[in-house]
């Protein structure tokens, strides 16, 4: 079979080849392109003769999987992958695997990164230290005591929620279904509205289904208390960002960190939450550690593998 790699993974070609080799000695071709495109044409001559493509998370649309008349199996080297066109694929009877896991550490890690950003004024102050002034002026506040809200305790969720409980925080959650180890750990679940309305930080770690595009939303943000922060690490459209920078401007919260939004950055320069107050932003970051792409690749290729042997793993169609 010819297997394709459309884009790169962040992994080196010589050791994407190494990873994949227990693959490649199995006589299957293996073609990686190293740069990225967004040419239709480009793209629908590189998946042509393909069984499997292996993607991240540039989209991959309709016209672009019919090209490959061949294609019978996608690796997404990406937790989400709403980034793929699913109707085509099951029309054709292509399947569809994804990375779980292997970003678990990664964004849960950044979520704390943004959460002692905000509450030790980190990008503020480094400016000010810079131009030789000193703390005057600016709040300090611990994370020790707070009251977090994880809002979706799938892995990375659970994983949030278990950190916020080793550094001190009193934890709740909101999720469609409750999480047995975290409730004898201590974490208290209850309905979104209560989880907004009694957390000092509110984190986000759902899914983008149609059921929770803008599910923090206006009226949302005017449930949380003055002086809560909010986290996003998770999919950008889960928020409405725009609503979220009237939040910040208005002041009916007091800070939030954000990875992830409604569009992959660059951003345009009117976009909303660039004039917000007191928001920390990042372009997308919270998966891309070096560990994590190597972790990421290794998944992908062992997802090929398993399906070629009529196992496959990490289905998600």
């Amino acid at each position: 079979m010819k297997i394709v790699v459309l884009e790169p993974l962040a992994v080196g070609e010589e050791e994407l080849r190494e990873i994949a080799k227990p693959i490649i000695d199995k006589g299957h071709d293996l073609v990686i392109y190293n740069d990225k495109s967004s040419d239709s044409q480009v793209l629908k001559e590189r998946v042509r003769d393909c069984d499997v493509l292996v993607i991240a998370n540039s989209p991959l649309r309709r016209e672009i999987i019919e090209a490959a008349k061949n294609l019978k199996m996608i690796s997404v080297a990406f937790t989400g992958y709403d980034h793929v066109d699913l109707e085509v694929c099951k029309e054709r009877g292509i399947a569809v695997c994804n990375a779980a896991g292997y970003s678990t550490h990664s964004v849960a890690e950044l979520a704390y990164g943004l959460m002692v950003a905000l509450l030790r004024k980190v990008v503020p102050l480094d400016k000010v230290t810079r131009d030789g002034g000193t703390m005057a002026g600016y709040r300090q506040n611990d994370l020790y005591g707070r009251t977090l809200g994880v809002v979706g305790t799938g892995a990375i969720g659970k994983k949030v929620a278990s950190l916020g409980l080793a550094f001190g925080c009193k934890v709740l959650a909101y999720n469609r279904s409750h999480d047995d180890e975290l409730v004898a750990q201590g974490v208290e679940y209850m309905d979104l509205d209560n989880v907004l309305k009694e957390s000092d930080i509110v984190t986000v770690h759902l899914p983008l289904t149609d059921e929770t595009r803008g599910l923090i939303s206006e009226d949302k943000f005017k449930l949380m208390k003055k002086d809560a922060l909010l986290i996003n690490t998770a999919r950008g459209p889960v928020v409405d960002n725009e609503a979220l920078a009237k939040a910040l401007n208005e002041g009916w919260i007091a800070g939030a960190g954000i990875d992830v939004f409604d569009m992959e950055p660059p951003l345009p320069s009117d976009y909303p939450l660039l004039g917000a107050k007191n928001a920390v932003l990042t372009p997308h970051i919270g998966f891309a550690t070096e560990e994590a792409m190597v972790r990421r690749a290794h998944i992908a290729f062992t997802n090929v593998d398993k399906w070629m042997e009529g196992s496959p793993q990490n289905v998600v169609l």
